[in-house]
């Protein structure tokens, strides 16, 4: 399987947009991925815009970006909640350092922001933030999936298919 041996975490909190946490979830773990869900506090579930529940595996100061091949950070209004957490930033921030897949969709963009990796990078998100992401440093696009490096960055829950073409194709270099 092409994700075989790669652990990925998924970043949660409450208010995240269902299908991007659970279609890169499925995704990842069909390809053979261990995927982990990282939140503030292990073993709580949260849960989505519409209800739906998720629980939490680790928490974020029981994590390390070394445990990690990737990072997935999904939309909703989740991001804002995530960012209030250092330690949530500071995973994000390490992972780019170590050149490990850095993936956020839609509002995931604000963890990409607080994370301050976003300086002369190329990204996108859900056209609301734009701004944000522009007065962050990057260079922001229109388009379904923009990759930069190790960074994958897509606008909505209709560029999942993308996200998660381009988000294997990296973990898989």
């Amino acid at each position: 399987m092409e994700l075989s041996g790669k652990t990925i975490a998924i970043l949660l909190d409450n208010i995240y947009q269902e299908m991007e946490v659970w279609y890169p979830l499925l995704r990842f773990q069909e390809a053979g991925a261990k995927v982990v869900t990282v939140a503030a506090r292990a073993g709580e579930t949260y849960t989505s815009k519409l209800g739906y529940p998720c629980k939490a595996d680790k928490s974020y100061d029981q994590v390390s970006a070394d445990d990690f091949d990737g990072v997935v950070v999904p939309g909703g209004y989740a991001p804002d909640h995530i960012r209030r957490h250092v330690m949530a930033n500071q995973l994000v921030a390490a992972m780019d350092r170590q050149g490990k897949l850095v993936a956020a969709i839609c509002h995931g963009g604000w963890v990409l922001c607080s994370a301050k990796i976003l300086k002369g990078r190329r990204a996108t998100s859900f056209f609301a933030i734009q701004d944000d992401l522009i007065h962050a440093g990057a260079a922001w696009e229109d388009a379904e999936v923009v990759v930069d490096r190790n960074l994958v960055t897509s606008r909505k829950p209709e560029d999942l298919p993308a996200f998660c073409r381009a988000s294997i194709q990296v973990l898989a270099r």
